[in-house]
């Protein structure tokens, strides 16, 4: 059904009011228009195809997270502590005999990641830090504890001299302030290589875990509420191997082992990987194997998760995979195309989906059955980013789907609102994992997470027993105040490693926006701080290591993708990811004006009757029925810019296709505690959401029900 803009929302977007005469667009800039249009639609049949073809045999997305040097350095400690162990014992056991073998494979590849200036960085593109060059010293030194080579001597000596100029441990204690969540973990590592004291190891309230869950975020815990395995596990070789505390927190320290003992075994996973990260894992082990308990099952599940998730080239990822969150991305941004027509999605795929629904009370975090957490693996744990995204994903899947499998969607997405609604803070906002946990960073509420669980509640609203209205304008009020000055918002989970402080306002900003009932004020800030911030080379977001790292990471690419080489241009600045992101928000403004537009008509002829709404329609259109709305720009500066950057943003994306720069992913993920990653997918998945909402906002004919 066609629509038309009214007078204000016409002027903003540059076009005559109803009675005026329609501005007169040249024939050049509808051509170029038309153009960008048909370069778009060329590129998308090719990041869709590509996209089709990466499911797997299941009919799902399960993508590829970078390698880490990061966790590859913490899986290496993991297998020589707990060898030192095995020595210490003076026993021998057939279980370990690989771990030799894996150490050496590992170090091997953390040799060949050194940057350029000493340090390491968590993955292949990614900047040096203190981090991950303290975890590889530490593996290091463990592995020649054992009998096997380092880092080679000329490699040590300029990682230590990194280390020396980033203000060694308290460079690494600014890195993290207050949160000891992973600057404790570090330390303890490098007490078990012996490169610290323990006493120098901050002592951690294991003894805290005896307490219900439910009572946790009173108690001031210092790490965040995913960390209580390596709250439990480090306390203990802390407690254990460090200066003994005062008398009576001693005694009740003592009394607390083997209770906490249990509770990090019933938070254990079916993999044996606690939320299926290398690195929370293997501070697990290396801790429990360094007081000589290797032989509790929680060990050796633990050793049996690191072997599994080892890579042929001697790597560890930083998680396993994101298979329910790609999954959930590839399938909106499939939608997003005008012309999809759901061939793509089959009861398969939608039953995988269903059954990634956290349905019983999770041991880890103690939620509540409804949410979805980032993979379909054991680890998983339902969260505020995952479970809004499921939702999305499923309701624009319902067309194509069975009647039955649509009850089962909407069962399932109802209790998925549900959940989301109980885990909003009293602030308005909605944190990643546990309600009230405010103390640290990564326990807080967050703009992106909320703008997500918004959209998805807001698609869930025709059903009157959720009752979302109040919790939206709460969340409403909530990115209201985190709105910075200039317009933009900071996310949680994302970042660029190229600005000082490591925030990403691109992200954080393009999340928002896409989230509607935001104040016109703030929508207007936001969109004009995305214009102001869009880069010389017409993307966004990115930095000045681009070209550097691309082109490394373009050398190293696997056989099967360097047939076709990449084109790296003198000058890149922007991410491939960042500029999709950019493009769809903005295009998400224009597609609510016209919604705006076609809903002020129908009101225009319920007060007017027909005939009188039909003479006030623009001259280019006819009838509500038949017509299209020719969406000209106009001449004002605001629409001018507001399509310019749109324009150019698309042309960024589509040369980007052209040279094949969206099959490199850039490190703009955070995982836990500033952890950088990137997935293979998010190129060509943020692209192909961009370019579909791009062709919606600028085709002809409005459809409202695009997707959300």
């Amino acid at each position: 059904m066609a629509s038309t803009i009214p007078s204000t929302e016409m002027t903003a977007l540059g076009q005559s009011p109803p009675g005026a005469d329609p501005p007169q667009q040249t024939s050049a800039s509808q051509n170029h228009l038309n153009d960008a249009r048909d370069e778009a639609r060329r590129a998308l049949d090719v990041v869709r195809h590509e996209l089709l073809i990466e499911r797997n045999e299941q009919g799902h997305w399960e993508g590829e997270l970078a390698a880490s040097a990061l966790s590859t350095a913490t899986a290496i400690s993991a297998f020589t502590a707990v060898l030192l162990s095995d020595q210490t014992a003076k026993t021998t056991t057939d279980q370990h005999n690989d771990l030799p073998h894996l150490i050496s494979r590992g170090i091997a590849y953390l040799q060949q990641q050194q940057n350029d200036d000493g340090g390491f960085g968590d993955t292949d593109r990614s900047h040096s830090n203190i981090a991950t060059s303290y975890l590889a010293v530490a593996a290091s030194t463990l592995a020649e504890k054992i009998g096997r080579p380092g880092l080679s001597e000329q490699s040590l000596k300029r990682l230590n001299a990194y280390i020396e100029r980033a203000g060694k441990l308290d460079g690494l204690r600014r890195r993290y302030g207050k949160d000891k969540t992973f600057v404790v973990p570090i330390m303890n590592n490098l007490a078990i290589a012996g490169l610290i004291s323990w006493d120098q190891v901050p002592a951690l309230p294991f003894e805290a875990a005896v307490f219900p869950q439910s009572l946790y975020r009173f108690l001031s815990m210092p790490v965040v509420s995913y960390a209580i395995p390596a709250l439990v596990a480090i306390g203990q070789a802390r407690h254990l191997l460090g200066r003994k505390t005062w008398f009576p927190l001693r005694v009740i320290r003592n009394l607390s082992i083997n209770p906490t003992l249990k509770v990090l075994r019933r938070m254990q996973p079916e993999s044996g990987g606690y939320l299926e990260a290398t690195p929370l894992t293997a501070f697990v082990v290396m801790s429990l194997a360094a007081t000589g308990r290797t032989s509790l099952s929680v060990v050796q599940e633990g050793l049996k998760f690191l072997r599994d998730s080892m890579r042929d080239e001697g790597s560890w990822p930083i998680d396993t995979n994101l298979a329910t969150w790609v999954t959930s991305l590839s399938m909106h941004a499939l939608a997003c195309d005008p012309e999809d027509d759901r061939s793509w999605c089959d009861e398969a795929l939608i039953r995988w989906h269903l059954s990634c629904q956290h349905l019983k009370p999770h041991p880890f975090t103690g939620a509540r059955p409804g949410g979805w957490g980032w993979t379909d693996l054991s680890g998983a744990v339902p969260d505020s980013d995952d479970t809004p995204a499921a939702i999305l994903a499923l309701l624009l899947s319902k067309p194509s789907c069975s009647a039955e499998l649509n009850a089962e969607i909407d069962q399932a997405t109802l209790l998925a609102g549900r959940w989301l609604l109980q885990l909003q803070n009293r602030n308005g906002g909605w944190p990643t994992f546990c309600r009230g946990w405010g103390k640290l960073p990564f326990d807080r509420s967050s703009t992106d997470l909320t703008a997500h669980a918004m959209r998805a509640l807001q698609q869930l609203a025709p059903d009157a027993s959720l009752r979302s209205h109040k919790a939206v304008q709460q969340g409403i009020r909530f990115l209201d105040r985190q709105q910075q000055t200039d317009g933009s918002w900071n996310p949680l989970w994302f970042g660029n490693q190229d600005r000082d402080d490591e925030s990403n306002p691109i992200y954080g900003t393009a999340k928002v926006l896409m989230a509607s009932q935001l104040p016109p004020a703030a929508q207007q800030l936001a969109a004009e701080f995305l214009i102001k911030n869009q880069n010389p080379d017409g993307g966004w977001g990115g930095g000045n290591s681009m070209v550097e790292k691309l082109a490394r990471a373009s050398e190293n690419q696997a056989p099967d993708e360097s047939s076709a080489h990449t084109l790296i241009p003198e000058g890149l600045i922007s991410s491939v990811e960042e500029t999709a992101l950019a493009v769809d928000a903005l295009a998400t403004v224009i597609l609510r004006l016209r919604d705006k537009s076609q809903q002020e008509y129908r009101s225009d002829v319920s007060a007017k009757g027909f005939e009188t709404a039909e003479r006030s329609r623009p001259p280019e259109t006819n009838s509500l029925e038949t017509s299209g709305f020719a969406w000209h720009p106009g001449d004002d500066s605001e629409t001018q810019a507001l399509l310019a950057a749109i324009l150019s943003g698309v042309t960024f994306l589509v040369q980007s296709v052209d040279d094949r720069r969206h099959r490199i992913s850039w490190p703009i993920g955070f995982y836990f505690a500033k952890l950088w990653y990137h997935e293979r997918l998010y190129p060509s998945i943020f692209t192909a959401a961009a370019l579909g909402k791009f062709l919606r906002c600028t085709a002809p004919q409005h459809d409202p029900e695009w997707p959300q």
